[in-house]
Order: structure tokens, then C-alpha cells, then sequence
């Protein structure tokens, strides 16, 4: 579009919001950012509020930042309250790798597809048993993709 595409950030901690908003603008100055929030919520009407504040400013990207399953969650109970948004994305933890608040696995590591394990060995106790039940899964759906070899 002429006017490029708005966004409008919402999860995260409000140093990982903020510093996510900063990294963006620093590396895309002429990027427009509707608005932003951190992912924490007192009640469901302070969801409702932020509902309606980001359905005001129209943002063409709606980027949610709150992790799985919290952020599928979020749009399920408030999908039909952001009409005026264009598009919704989930994004898991991006906000805090943008913002610096969490390094991201080597560059070999992210070639190799291998980012996952980089993520698992730093943080065990909240990705080990998600990756544990969920990595078998995924290799049993690309095996039984590939079908039989030779």
C-alpha cells in the first residue's frame, strides 16, 4: 500500500514490548506502529478495553506476542471484538528475541533448523516438556510424509 502497513504490538513483558518496538523503528525508521502493549491483563474487561483501543487505531498487523497457548487463547475469546484489524499473527516469544531480552541460537544452529534445541537447553524446565511431546509428533507426521525409501 502507498502508505505502508500499520502494526500494532501486544504480549510480552513491558520491557520486552517496549524494547521490541525500539529495535523495530531503529532498524525500520519509517515503519508505523499504531500501538503497543505489554501481555498482561488484570480481568477480562481490561482485555475487552484493549480490544477496543486497538480496534480504534485500525492497525493493519496486529502482532500478539504472549507465548502458546495463551496467545491462541486470546484471539479465540476476542477475535469477533477486532474487526477493524487486518491481519492477526502470532508470534510466540519474537518480542523478546527483537528486543535483545533473549539471545537467539547461533546462526549454524537457525540454518540447521536446530533453533528449538538452542531454546529447550536454555530453558528446560518451561520448553522441555512441550518439545517432549510435541517433536515426536512432528517427525512421525515428516517420516510419514517422505513414505517409503528406495
Amino acid at each position: 500500500a502507498a502508505r505502508g502497513a500499520s502494526m500494532y504490538l501486544l504480549g510480552a513483558t513491558e520491557a520486552s514490548n517496549a524494547g521490541a518496538v525500539a529495535a523495530v523503528k531503529a532498524r525500520y525508521p519509517d515503519i508505523k506502529i499504531a500501538g503497543r502493549r505489554h501481555g498482561f491483563f488484570r480481568d477480562e474487561a481490561d482485555e475487552i478495553a484493549v480490544c477496543a483501543e486497538i480496534c480504534a487505531l485500525q492497525p493493519d498487523i496486529l502482532w500478539i506476542s504472549m507465548g502458546v497457548p495463551r496467545e491462541q487463547r486470546f484471539i479465540v475469546r476476542h477475535r469477533h471484538r477486532l474487526t477493524s484489524v487486518g491481519v492477526i499473527k502470532t508470534s510466540g516469544g519474537l518480542f523478546d528475541f527483537v528486543s535483545g531480552m533473549k539471545k537467539r541460537a547461533p546462526v549454524w544452529m537457525q540454518s540447521a533448523g536446530l533453533e528449538w534445541l538452542w531454546r529447550m537447553v536454555r530453558e528446560p524446565r518451561r520448553l522441555g516438556w512441550r518439545y517432549l511431546k510435541t517433536n515426536p509428533f512432528a517427525l512421525f507426521l515428516l517420516l510419514k510424509k517422505q513414505g517409503p525409501t528406495g
